[in-house]
């Protein structure tokens, strides 16, 4: 019998090692040879990274009469995305870039629904304004799922904007790769053709076959497994997927701690590899081992990366204390009924 440790604490909820079974096709893209693929340098053309993250919170969750007399479920939600800008280079110093909270007013798809703004009573804290966005469905759950698909489409528009663009086909050689966007997460939604790569904390699903997992406990720190071509049973995603090992697992860990799942979109020629794919795959361990956290500073160390815990604490404060919020909604309510 032996026995080794999940690598994050108990209190985090899953942990970090769950492997569920993949239920869908994996195929070799990059090589046909499975074996580690040291790191490489950093180019000098690659002058800008950005770490892309959003936060979202649900602030009330409601129920709504409108004038016309109809009824149903909503909610009030705020939602941040912002993004570090870092010199890959250490040459400069990192900036916070696009960090600011949206509101939205969820509401049951039946409903005619007017902005809301929350005034408060000092001029100088700002107005809270609220954009109506009919829910798809009216579970109780619905409001929740709306924020958090503005989330993540925001997300995804900030990240592509910010990164260079990705060739779809080998005739097409728009650009070599100057700015690389790191999200924190799995890709969503539709490819906008940036060079955008997201980065998987926690490994849920063992996507490769069983007599290729070995390669990821025997990975050194900065080694890569090689670019595979990723497409789930219902064919509705396709992404070219790698592992990186940013630190040497302890004794006591499972061996294949410190390992990240990296994702890029892949372009519709299953045979094509984009060059800038191949580059990020190269540097990535090199600037991923940079930004990784420590574990004394960080339970989810060394995967939740530096730049994601300071962009989670700016986006924190953009939202504002959930508590005056709160206030500011009940009193709002107030001031409709007529409630001194």
């Amino acid at each position: 019998m032996r026995i080794r440790l999940d690598p994050w604490p108990v209190d985090i909820e899953g942990g970090q090692l769950t492997l569920k079974d993949f239920n869908g096709d994996i195929q070799d893209l990059e090589t046909p040879r499975w074996a580690a693929i040291p790191a490489r340098p950093i180019p000098e053309r690659l002058r800008q990274v950005f770490v892309v993250d959003g936060k979202r919170r649900m602030e009330s969750r409601l129920f709504i009469e409108d004038d016309h007399g109809q009824s149903g479920l909503g909610g009030f939600g705020a939602y941040v995305v912002g993004a570090v800008e870092l010199c890959p280079h250490g040459s400069r110093q990192a900036e916070l870039r696009a960090v600011k909270a949206a509101r939205i007013l969820a509401h049951a798809p039946d409903l005619r629904v007017d902005p809301t703004i929350l005034s408060p009573r000092n001029p100088h804290t700002g107005h809270l304004e609220y954009t109506p966005v009919a829910m798809q469905g009216t579970d109780p759950l619905a409001a929740l799922n709306t924020l958090q698909q503005h989330m993540l489409a925001a997300e995804q528009n900030l990240s592509h904007d910010l990164a260079s663009k990705v060739p779809a086909d080998d005739q097409d050689d728009r650009e070599w790769l100057s700015a690389l966007t790191v999200q924190d997460g799995t890709l969503r939604g539709r490819n906008l053709n940036g060079a955008v790569v997201g980065c998987v904390k926690t490994m849920e699903t063992m996507y490769l076959p069983a007599d290729r997992t070995s390669l990821l406990s025997e990975l050194k720190p900065g080694e890569r497994t090689p670019v595979m071509r990723m497409t789930y049973s219902n064919g509705q995603f396709t992404r070219l997927i790698w592992y990186v090992r940013l630190c040497e697992a302890a004794f006591y860990q499972h061996p294949m701690a410190g390992v990240m799942r990296l994702e890029m979109f892949a372009p519709d020629d299953p045979s094509f590899l984009p060059p800038i794919v191949r580059q990020v795959a190269n540097l990535s361990g090199t600037l991923l081992m940079r930004l990784g956290s420590h574990a004394h500073k960080d339970p989810r160390a060394p995967q939740n990366l530096i730049p994601t815990a300071a962009l989670e604490q700016a986006m924190g404060r953009s939202m504002g204390s959930a508590d005056l919020v709160t206030r500011r909604i009940r009193a709002h309510i107030a001031g409709l009924q007529g409630v001194a």
